[in-house]
């Protein structure tokens, strides 16, 4: 990622306690990790970052909508998203953040980027499989859907056809007659 000076908060000015940043992200964010699932977004990102004597708790929260085709019919629709994550950093001797729960900062070391955990944070509370809410509850109008609908009345009706039997309407006379 190219700019992530809006993502670096200093810590060593901050006093032992709490305190809140709010970012507003959109798709230009994504573009910077090189991720386009979407074709537009806005999402407020709530981080609370509690100074510790030792060391620090990063609270992630975030809730919006992305704009995503939909897996059935194509058509694009406002996803609802939302997610939080949790962050402990400590100090050591060196750079560390192979575990997604906890980063290591080299003693000395004053800001943390924190554009990383709101990028995976976001790009995983995207589900794996989109539906538009109007196929879901049948008022979603789109050529494809139409087509989808055609083609499956007209194998219903095949089926139909196939299955009825002349020998079964001889028998249902016998039992009617």
């Amino acid at each position: 990622m190219k700019n992530t000076g809006d993502f670096l908060i200093p810590f060593i000015g901050l006093k032992i306690g709490k305190h809140h940043f709010d970012y507003q992200i959109s798709k230009e964010f994504f573009e910077e990790f090189g991720f386009d699932e979407f074709e537009s977004c806005l999402i407020n990102v709530q981080i609370v970052l509690e100074k510790k004597t030792s060391h620090l708790e990063i609270g992630f929260k975030h809730n919006g909508s992305v704009n995503v085709p939909c897996d059935l019919t194509g058509e694009n629709f406002d996803l609802s998203i939302k997610g939080k994550l949790k962050l402990i950093v400590n100090f050591g001797d060196a750079y560390n953040d192979d575990n997604e729960e906890l980063l290591i900062l080299p003693h000395g070391e004053h800001q943390v980027d924190v554009s990383q955990y709101i990028y995976e944070m976001i790009a995983l509370s995207i589900p794996q499989k989109r539906i538009h809410p109007g196929v879901k509850d049948g008022t979603l109008k789109s050529e494809a859907l139409d087509k989808l609908n055609e083609l499956q009345s007209n194998i219903n009706k095949e089926k139909k056809e196939e299955e009825i039997d002349p020998r079964w309407d001889k028998l249902k006379k016998l039992l009617n007659g």
